[in-house]
């Protein structure tokens, strides 16, 4: 496992990063689940990344305890405030003072540690002051609660404007969560250019488009039993609704002689690709089964030359969405 600097810090996190949205506590077993995690540490992987609002606090829960026993000061553990979580009450949502100073305490329990290495902005909130926000990250810094600072889904104006607030306030915000995929490119002319000016780095999600780009869906025929794409709970609409027509299925096909020329899966030439962008500082993997985690991890270290990122472009053609636009939080907090 290779390791890279998240943003312009010292803290140094893994290529590869292990996620549970969508599996602990809702898609898999605890069981399965902690045998996940143990596979993840054993391949190298010390990064992982959950958020309060995964399976209403649950998913914090179960990756805590599937920790119980590692050495913490070896592991890197990010997670996340912003959405609605417990009873859904009108203050449980948001980017308020009182949320996160109480969401931060919520998390820090269930994940059974004293701090956690990066707490993060899930969505940005349209409805708290950005001063107020900031100000209380900075208290939990200074608290120890947390070690740096994060945003998920932010565009570039955000970005800066919260930058230039941490700089005052003299901590650091280093990074951002955004969707990032060979079919989902919208970071890239303007959020990837405002992070390099700012020294924040991209921890990316969904590198494999929610299972597209490891080419199990073939255009023309149903979706494979057990798949995302079947799964109420597994994120069905967000794959069915972008990525699972017969256009983009033909395009992904044309991905299959590419990888195979390079002896990788689909999924590790998707993650390796994620990975080739330099403002990237990990990719983000989630797993319903060990022997996933281990073959992922295979893409850490992959380096794709010119020529193949060409051959990647010719395949995709206009397909990839690339609107800058289409990175935007919810105008009003969910409740």
């Amino acid at each position: 496992m290779e390791h890279r600097y998240l943003g312009n810090s010292g803290l140094k996190i893994s290529e590869i990063t292990y996620g549970n949205w969508l599996t602990h506590g809702s898609q898999v077993e605890n069981d399965t689940a902690t045998k996940c995690v143990h596979a993840a540490l054993d391949n190298g992987i010390s990064t992982f990344d959950t958020a309060d609002v995964y399976a209403n606090t649950v998913a914090e829960q179960v990756l805590g305890d599937a920790l119980k026993g590692q050495r913490r000061e070896s592991l890197e553990i990010f997670t996340k405030v912003y959405f609605p979580t417990g009873p859904k009450g009108h203050n449980d949502t948001g980017l308020s003072r009182k949320h996160i100073m109480e969401s931060i305490n919520g998390s820090l329990s269930r994940l059974g540690t004293d701090y956690v290495d990066l707490y993060q902005a899930h969505r940005y909130d349209y409805e708290t002051p950005l001063e107020e926000t900031m100000q209380a990250f900075a208290d939990l810094v200074r608290a120890g609660k947390a070690l740096y600072i994060g945003v998920s889904e932010w565009n570039a104006d955000q970005l800066r404007a919260a930058h230039y607030l941490a700089r005052d306030l003299g901590i650091q915000l280093v990074s951002n969560q955004p969707q990032y995929n060979m079919l989902w490119r919208v970071i890239e002319s303007e959020v990837v250019p405002a992070s390099k000016e700012l020294g924040i780095s991209q921890v990316v999600w969904s590198p494999i488009a929610q299972g597209v780009l490891t080419g199990k869906y073939k255009p023309g025929q149903p979706a494979p039993a057990g798949s995302r794409a079947t799964d109420e709970k597994g994120g069905k609409d967000m794959i069915t609704d972008r990525y699972l027509d017969d256009e983009t299925l033909n395009a992904v096909g044309k991905l299959e002689p590419i990888a195979a020329d390079l002896n990788l899966t689909m999924a590790q030439l998707a993650i390796a690709w994620v990975l080739a962008n330099d403002n990237v500082a990990t990719a983000l993997v989630g797993a319903s089964r060990p022997e996933q985690v281990e073959s992922n991890v295979a893409a850490a270290g992959v380096k794709l030359d010119a020529e193949v990122l060409a051959r990647i472009d010719d395949a995709l053609g206009d397909l990839p969405e690339t609107d800058p636009s289409k990175t935007k939080s919810p105008p009003t907090r969910i409740v």
